[in-house]
This record gives C-alpha cells, sequence and structure tokens, in this order.
C-alpha cells in the first residue's frame, strides 16, 4: 500500500491555508504556483484562541451589509488544458487548471477584489468554457458568475475571460466550469475567503475535496446517462486520490495530539451523495456553505453535491491508536459507486502512516440534509411571500428517447451563442419558453419556491446570486399546512429536495440579474433540471460590461461556426 502525505497527492499540487500553514506545503504552494500571490497573515486579532474577530470586524457582523474596504486586489492566472491522469491508478484523459485535478486552491481576504484569468487551452477536445464561482453572490457583477448560455457565451478555445468580482462573503467554496459536464473532467478548484469563524481552531488544512470517479470520461457516460438513467461510476477520490484494486494511493494526513484542524469539505461529486467521518473522532460544525452557523458536534456528516462544510476537528485520540480511517462513504439510496466501501483515507499520529484497524461510526444509510442542526450565527428574519412559485420536478423523455428533466413541463434549452444577458442587452423583452425564465421585476420583495417531486430521488439544488433560507424540507406532497420556519431558518446556497417530496425556500429580491436555479447532479443539469430568474431586468444593462459579453459571444459565435459545433445538453 502507498500513502501520500499532507493535503497533497503525487499529481496534485498542496492546498494550504491563509491563516496557518505546514511551512513544507506551504513551500510547495509557492514554488509550483509562484506567479500567484503568497497567502496572508491573519487580520490583526485573529489566532488560535481568537478566531471571532477579524480586523475591526467579527463573526458577529452582518456580511450582507457591512464589508471591509481592503482596497487589495488578489490576482490569479488559470490555464485549462487537456491531461492524462491516474488518481486511483487507472489511466485515463481528463481536464485540468493549472496541470493540477483538483486546481489550486484561490485565496481572498473578505472584502478583497478578486480577478482570475482564465486561459482556455481546450483546443485538442474543441471544448468551450466558463468558470463558476460557486456560492459568490456577485452583489452587482452578474456578468462575472460565468454560466454559458445565461451569464456569458462559452469562451471558445485559444480565446481567454478575465473574471473581476468582490469577496463580499467569507469561508469556503469552490469554483469549476459551468459548461457541459466539463467540471466532473477535472475543472474545478477550492477558493478561500478568510475572515473569522464562530469557533476557535489551531491550524487551517484547507480545502478537502471528495469527488466520484470514473475510468471513462463523463462525456462518454453522459452518453448512457441519457438513455438508460444514471451510470455505476468506478470510484472516488478523497482530495484527488484513492485506491482502486492494486493500485492508487491513500490520501493521508497527520494530527499532532492536542491540536485542533480546520478542514473545509466540498461535495464536488457528479452524482453522489457522501457520509464524511473520522474514526473515533468527533466533528464541530462551524459553516454550511458560505454562512456561519452556531457550532455543533457530529461524528457522521451529511454532504450533498455541491454542498460545503467547515469543520474542526481536535486530535485527542493519540492514547488510542496511531492510525484512523477517514471516510467518505457513498449513500446507495442515492450514489452508484463500485468501490463505495473503499474510499477512505488516513489520520494518523506518528512519523508515518500505516494500515488503521479502526472502525466506521453507525449510520442509516440516506440521502439527507444537516437542516435541522444549521443554526446562522447572524440570525435573520423572514418577510411574508410577495410571490410563490411552485415548480413539480418531473422526468421524461424527448423526440429521441433520451431523458429530459422538467419543471413545471419545461426542460431548459438555454443557447450557448445567445446567452440571457446579450438578449437583455439586445432589448429582448419576451424569453422563449425553453429559456425557462421567471421574471421578478420588484426590489425588496420576497419570493418563496417550492419544489416538488413525486419520484424516489433527491436532488441537491443550487441558486445562484443568493443564499436562499430553507423554510421546509419534508416527505410527500407539500400542502398548505406545512409549518414554514421565518424565524432564523438555515440559509445557504445549495440544499437538499427530498426524494418524493418538498423543499420550500425563500430570498429576497435584492441583486440585479440572470441567475441560474438547478440540480447539482451534473447529469440532470445537462438534462434540462434548471430554470433562471430575472431579477430587476431595468437594472441589468447598466451593470452590464456589454463589450465584455458582446465580445465573447463573437468570439464564441465564430468558432462554433467554423469548427461546426452542435450543442447536445441543456446549455448549462
Amino acid at each position: 500500500m502507498r500513502f501520500l502525505s499532507g493535503f497533497s497527492t503525487g499529481w496534485l499540487i498542496a492546498h494550504v491555508s491563509a491563516l496557518s500553514v505546514r511551512n513544507d506545503l506551504q513551500a510547495h504552494h509557492r514554488r509550483s504556483h509562484s506567479h500567484f500571490l503568497t497567502e496572508r497573515a491573519a487580520c490583526s486579532g485573529n489566532s488560535a484562541t481568537f478566531r471571532s474577530t477579524w480586523c475591526d470586524y467579527s463573526v458577529d457582523t452582518d456580511y450582507a451589509i457591512i464589508v471591509p474596504d481592503t482596497g487589495v486586489t488578489r490576482e490569479y492566472w488559470l490555464d485549462l488544458t487537456e491531461v492524462t491522469v491516474a488518481p486511483d491508478g487507472v489511466s485515463r484523459t481528463a481536464m485540468a487548471v493549472n496541470g493540477t485535478i483538483p486546481g489550486p486552491t484561490l485565496f481572498a481576504d473578505w472584502g478583497d477584489t478578486v480577478v482570475v484569468h482564465v486561459n482556455n487551452r481546450l483546443e485538442n477536445s474543441q471544448n468551450g468554457t466558463s468558470i463558476h464561482w460557486h456560492g459568490i453572490r456577485q452583489n452587482g457583477t452578474n456578468d462575472q458568475d460565468g454560466v454559458s448560455s445565461i451569464t456569458q457565451c462559452p469562451t471558445a478555445p485559444g480565446s481567454s475571460m478575465t473574471y473581476t468580482w468582490r469577496a463580499m462573503q467569507y469561508g469556503s467554496t469552490w469554483y469549476h466550469s459551468h459548461f457541459a459536464l466539463q467540471a466532473w473532467q477535472g475543472i474545478f478548484g477550492g477558493l478561500i475567503i478568510n475572515g473569522p469563524a464562530t469557533a476557535n481552531y489551531d491550524e487551517d488544512l484547507g480545502m478537502l475535496f471528495l469527488n466520484d470517479w470514473d475510468h471513462q470520461t463523463v462525456d462518454e457516460l453522459y452518453m448512457s446517462a441519457q438513455s438508460s438513467g444514471p451510470p455505476t461510476l468506478d470510484n472516488a477520490l478523497i482530495n484527488g486520490t484513492n485506491t482502486y484494486e492494486d493500485g492508487g494511493h491513500r490520501y493521508n494526513v497527520s494530527f499532532t495530539e492536542g491540536s485542533s484542524y480546520r478542514i473545509r469539505l466540498v461535495n464536488g461529486a457528479v452524482d453522489t451523495h457522501f457520509k464524511f467521518m473520522i474514526d473515533n473522532h468527533t466533528m464541530t460544525v462551524i459553516a454550511s456553505d458560505l454562512v456561519p452557523i452556531q457550532p455543533y458536534n457530529t461524528t457522521v456528516l451529511d454532504i450533498g453535491m455541491g454542498q460545503r462544510y467547515d469543520i474542526i476537528v481536535t486530535a485527542n485520540q493519540a492514547s488510542t491508536a496511531e492510525n484512523f480511517w477517514m471516510r467518505a462513504i457513498p449513500q446507495s439510496a442515492c450514489s452508484d459507486v463500485e468501490n463505495a466501501n473503499d474510499i477512505r483515507g488516513i489520520v494518523y499520529y506518528g512519523s508515518s502512516p500505516s494500515i488503521p484497524s479502526s472502525s466506521a461510526y453507525n449510520y442509516t444509510d440516506s440521502c439527507g440534509d444537516e437542516t435541522d442542526n444549521l443554526i446562522p450565527y447572524v440570525a435573520k428574519t423572514v418577510s411574508e411571500p410577495n410571490s410563490k412559485k411552485a415548480e413539480i420536478a418531473t422526468v421524461g423523455s424527448n423526440s429521441e428517447g433520451l431523458f429530459r428533466w422538467y419543471l413545471n413541463s419545461t426542460s431548459m434549452v438555454a443557447s450557448w451563442a445567445d446567452p440571457t444577458l446579450l438578449q437583455i442587452l439586445d432589448g429582448e423583452t419576451s424569453f422563449t419558453e425553453s429559456n425557462a425564465v421567471i421574471e421578478l421585476p420588484n426590489a425588496g420583495e420576497w419570493v418563496y419556491v417550492i419544489i416538488e417531486t413525486a419520484l424516489p430521488v433527491p436532488h441537491p439544488i443550487h441558486l445562484h446570486g443568493h443564499d436562499f433560507f430553507v423554510l421546509a424540507q419534508g416527505s410527500g406532497a407539500y400542502s398548505s399546512e406545512v409549518a414554514l420556519q421565518l424565524e432564523n431558518p438555515p440559509r445557504r446556497d445549495t440544499a437538499m429536495l427530498p426524494a418524493s417530496g418538498y423543499l420550500v425556500l425563500a430570498f429576497e429580491i435584492d441583486n440585479p440579474g440572470a441567475w441560474l436555479m438547478h440540480c447539482h447532479i451534473g447529469w440532470h443539469t445537462s438534462e434540462g433540471f434548471a430554470l433562471q430568474f430575472v431579477e430587476q431586468y431595468d437594472k441589468i444593462v447598466n451593470i452590464t460590461h456589454a463589450d465584455q459579453v458582446q465580445q465573447g459571444c463573437s468570439n464564441w459565435g465564430g468558432f462554433q461556426r467554423s469548427a461546426s459545433i452542435i450543442q447536445d445538453d441543456s446549455g448549462v
């Protein structure tokens, strides 16, 4: 058995935090990405025993209203390329960011301006691209959201796109492609915005990605997904590595007795819901998505696709054993992974890892949410709705016999070459039914969205441009008798629609733009499980960089015509 030390692999760049990093990982990061800004020290007053402060602000600050004015710009360059990789010992083609999967972690401080130059070097596969900053609200910068067919045309091979936005939230998230299934070809990476925290810890270990993985590409698998339903996937990875049969490497990380560690979990899977645990250790959860919460303790954590949790683990088990399994367990109730019982890493005390003999915590195989435990630290109250939007999720076949998902009988098909923002710049006020547009014209009003499904399949629902309030989740049909939690309900950007159940979410109309809402199961998004909110139409033109949108679409249109590219999915 082979092992890999720390938060890195043999072909994966180390991911480290700006707060407290291990010197060897920090040096590795700087050698590999010398053109990036180095990680900065924490704000004055923020220390292992006082994480709640951040310069002149604190975890009590309402970040939706008050944002530090740092005057700092963080600038990054990302090159997207085609690669051959073997993260579990089995070689296949993939795509990478700066040569690695996951791509490099980007760092900013709360209030910084972030500038990212994305170079599309996917000429061989003739893939367009766009990069979405998952969970970043993009207040006033809708055109930087990075969604093909909605906020931009795909960036053509050989072309570049520069994204500029402000870090008005803080916490842990990720960036990923929003073009077809490209995110699950390897175009993704971590994003850390430093700020205060709701509990203390000694060391920040940075991002920890959980991904499913197959020995075929997702493009190959999509053909069968459309005709036969979701495929069985070969494996899953912890921070970009795992074993398969006799090959591959175990992810591992060393603990020092008595120290506490912050770990930033991301479920970056295409179609796998995980339960995460570290044998014999308790996790303190301090944030869900980009929302700080009242800390709570657990031994088993549900994490759906697109969701993030910040956890703190105290190293207090050295007297029990030197090695413990870290487990990411695919839930068979909604996931299908061949190697499901062996998605494991190693936490070790001492000089080097060896095979643990520890046992997993008991759990029930299910695909739930952590909703009952999520109490936002900054409390907010939801107002009564000015409108309610009811969406029924169904699945059917199109004229070619391929699966398509529908919301209220509409399966989204948006055009790569004619995104919503371009239509708005052109003065279009009537959108086609297949664009699945819901218009929200009035600032300050509240919208309740009710999503139901009679099908026995759960769905992670992600909304762009907002943190939404989770008012209710449950099994069975929704009715007006369902009690809604209006006083400080959970807030996040990705929540689970239960199988054969309902999800009620709310948000305020306060961010002009075209905002996508979709299922974060990759197959389902490509099969049309999406809609978009056009929010405050009259204000969108004035906050849009028209030249950037139009030039990007001109580049894409020329490439699409010359290469005879045919769109074969929902566009998003």
